[in-house]
């Protein structure tokens, strides 16, 4: 077999997708369908990267939209254009001076506020059983101090995403991918 420059290749036992294959929504198909409805909430994240992640799973996964705290980084900033490949364009989102007061207002729209932080209370992430139709805010806090207790005190419950390594945590984007796709796909 040869590749498009001549070049002798190996025979392909798994051939890659094409971007055209792979059955994505345009914007506005993607504005006009049906979320998930669970928001990522970032209470004082600083990493652009770890915002545009968080804005690339909510597109992935189809969810309702992303809550900024005051103090977390926003677009334009460079890292998020980045990392977010875009997807903050499209996915709904806003940044809040007061993340308590917008927390209380999802609670008010039936959102459970579910922080994803190490306590003495938490539920590991695998003893989670998402129920149906349930609405859900993921709340991922500060890189190193993670989500603060006046934050901390809205929650409805808290996670924790069991680990056996030597490190007591994961980065902020992997927790929200893993939190996420838990939540989607776990009990089915």
């Amino acid at each position: 077999m040869h590749t498009e420059k001549g070049e002798k290749s190996e025979s392909l036992k798994f051939r890659k997708k094409q971007p055209s294959e792979l059955s994505r929504l345009t914007p506005d198909a993607f504005a006009r369908s049906e979320k998930h409805p669970i928001v990522l909430c970032a209470d004082n994240i600083r990493s652009g990267h770890n915002i545009g992640s968080l804005f690339r799973i909510a597109d992935a996964f189809s969810l309702e939209s992303v809550l900024l705290g005051p103090q977390c980084a926003s677009p334009p900033h460079p890292e998020i254009l980045k990392t977010s490949l875009g997807a903050h364009q499209h996915v709904p989102w806003i940044q809040t001076e007061k993340m308590s007061e917008a927390l209380s207002q999802l609670k008010d729209r039936g959102y459970s506020l579910i922080g994803i932080e190490q306590t003495a209370e938490s539920v590991a992430l695998d003893h989670f059983i998402p129920q149906k139709d349930a609405k859900y805010a993921f709340v991922f806090g500060h890189e190193v101090y993670g989500i603060s207790q006046e934050i901390l005190n809205c929650m409805d419950t808290c996670l924790e995403i069991p680990q056996s390594g030597v490190k007591h945590s994961i980065n902020v984007s992997v927790a929200a991918g893993i939190v996420v796709w838990h939540a989607l796909f776990a009990s089915r």
